[in-house]
C-alpha cells in the first residue's frame, strides 16, 4: 500500500518538508508496511521555492537584493529541473519575515528587492519566471520591482519616486522605455493564494495593510495612493490593473507584474500541482495525507490542503488532513477525517515547542484510520 504525504508549511512552526516528515515518522508506526512517498508543497507563499527546486531536481541560487527597507541581503532563488523556468517568493527579498514588528511600514516598504531576484534570473538566461507571492511586507503596487527593472516612476517635477506605497500619491508619469527588454520574451506567472482587486474594501491596503503596519488612516491614504498608480498605469502603458482578481496580491504586485511584466495571476496551489505532477501522484497512491498548521474557513480558497483534497476525492482515494489547529468555519467535510494537534494541549506554544513530535502522533492517528478504510474497502 502506497500512502502519499502531501502537507505545506505549517506556517511559523514547520517547513512543508519537516512537516512531511514528521507525519511519515507517525504514519510509519501505524503502517509499519506500508510505502510513504513525501511530497511536500506550498501555494505560492514562503517555501515555494524550495518545494519546487527539490520536487523537480532543479537548483538554488543565491543574488545580492535589497530588503523591504532597502537594506543590503542575499536573497535566494531556484530553477526548475525543466531547464527553462525560474522560480522567485517575494518572501526571500522583500517579506515580513526580514522586518522587526517595529521595523513594519508600508509606507516605505519596497518590492525592488523582489525586481532584482527577477532580474538575476532573466541575466541567467531563464524566460519562463514563476513568483511566489505570499509573505509580503510591502504595499508599494510593485514600484519598487518596477524601477529595479529599469521603469522610471516620476513626480511632476520628473524626479524618480522614493520607495514605497505612500510615494505613489505623487506619481506624475511613467516611463517603461528602460525596461528590461528580455521581459518581452519571457513569460511570468504569479502564483497566488489569493484574489483580491488592487483597491477597495478587499484590496491590497485595507485588508493587508494593517499587518504591515498601516494604522487605519494610512491603509485609507495608500488605498487611494494606488488607486492613482493604477490610472497612471492606464493612461501611460495601457495597461488596466485595478479589478483584475489577485492584483492586490502582496500589497499590489500582482498588479505591478501584470502591469510591467505581461504576468498572468494563476492559483498557486493549481501552479505547484502542475509542476510537481500532483494528479499523477495521488493517483498512483492508494491514500493520501495532507496538512496545514492551521484549517480554517480561508482554507477552502485556494490552500494546499483543500485542493489536496479535492484532487484526491477526484481520483476517488481517501484523504486525511494532519493540522496544528482547526477554527470555526473550517471545511472540515473536505477530508475523509481531521486530526489536529493543539485540542490536546493547554496552550498553542506547547504546541510549536514540540511539533515534530505532536504532528507525527497525529498522523499515527491519522494512520490507524486509514488502515480502518482501506481495511473496509
Amino acid at each position: 500500500m502506497r500512502v502519499l504525504i502531501c502537507p505545506q508549511e505549517f506556517r511559523g512552526t514547520l517547513t512543508a518538508a519537516e512537516a512531511a516528515a514528521a507525519i511519515q515518522a507517525g504514519l510509519a508506526r501505524a503502517l509499519p508496511h506500508a510505502q510513504l512517498d513525501a511530497l511536500p508543497l506550498a501555494d505560492g507563499g514562503p517555501g515555494t521555492v524550495e518545494v519546487l527546486v527539490r520536487a523537480t531536481g532543479g537548483a538554488f541560487h543565491e543574488a545580492a537584493a535589497h530588503d523591504p527597507l532597502g537594506r543590503p541581503v542575499r536573497a535566494r532563488w531556484g530553477s526548475l529541473g525543466d531547464g527553462r523556468s525560474a522560480v522567485i517568493e517575494i518572501a526571500a527579498a522583500s517579506g515580513i519575515a526580514l522586518l522587526a514588528p517595529a521595523e513594519r511600514d508600508a509606507a516605505r516598504t519596497t518590492t525592488y528587492g523582489t525586481g532584482e531576484l527577477l532580474r538575476a534570473a532573466l541575466a541567467a538566461g531563464y524566460r519562463r519566471l514563476v513568483v511566489g507571492v505570499g509573505g509580503s511586507a510591502t504595499n508599494d503596487g510593485g514600484a519598487g520591482m518596477a524601477q529595479a527593472l529599469g521603469a522610471r516612476l516620476l513626480d511632476q517635477d520628473g524626479r524618480d519616486l522614493e520607495p514605497g506605497g505612500a510615494a505613489l500619491a505623487r506619481l506624475a508619469r511613467i516611463d517603461a522605455s528602460g525596461l528590461d527588454a528580455r521581459l518581452r520574451a519571457s513569460e511570468v506567472v504569479v502564483a497566488s493564494d489569493v484574489t483580491n482587486p488592487l483597491c477597495g474594501p478587499d484590496g491590497a491596503s485595507l485588508v493587508y495593510g494593517p499587518q504591515k503596519g498601516a494604522s487605519e488612516a494610512l491603509a485609507r491614504e495608500l488605498d487611494a495612493a494606488l488607486a492613482h498608480y493604477a490610472a497612471l498605469v492606464r493612461r501611460d502603458l495601457g495597461v488596466e490593473t485595478i479589478d483584475v482578481p489577485g492584483a492586490g496580491a502582496a500589497g499590489g504586485l500582482g498588479a505591478g507584474l501584470i502591469a510591467f511584466c505581461g504576468a498572468r495571476i494563476e492559483p498557486g496551489f493549481e501552479v505547484v500541482a502542475q509542476a510537481v505532477g500532483l494528479r499523477a501522484r495521488i493517483a498512483s497512491a492508494a491514500a493520501v495525507v495532507t496538512g496545514e498548521g492551521r484549517l480554517d474557513r480561508q482554507t477552502a480558497f485556494g490552500k494546499t490542503a483543500a485542493g489536496v483534497a479535492r484532487l484526491a476525492r477526484e481520483a476517488g482515494r481517501p484523504v486525511v488532513a494532519v493540522v496544528g489547529s482547526v477554527l470555526d468555519g473550517a471545511p472540515v467535510d473536505a477530508f475523509d477525517a481531521v486530526f489536529a494537534v493543539v485540542p490536546d494541549l493547554a496552550d498553542a506554544d506547547e504546541a510549536i515547542a514540540r511539533a515534530p513530535e505532536l504532528v507525527a502522533r497525529a498522523a499515527e492517528l491519522a494512520g490507524r484510520r486509514l488502515a480502518e478504510t482501506l481495511a473496509g474497502r
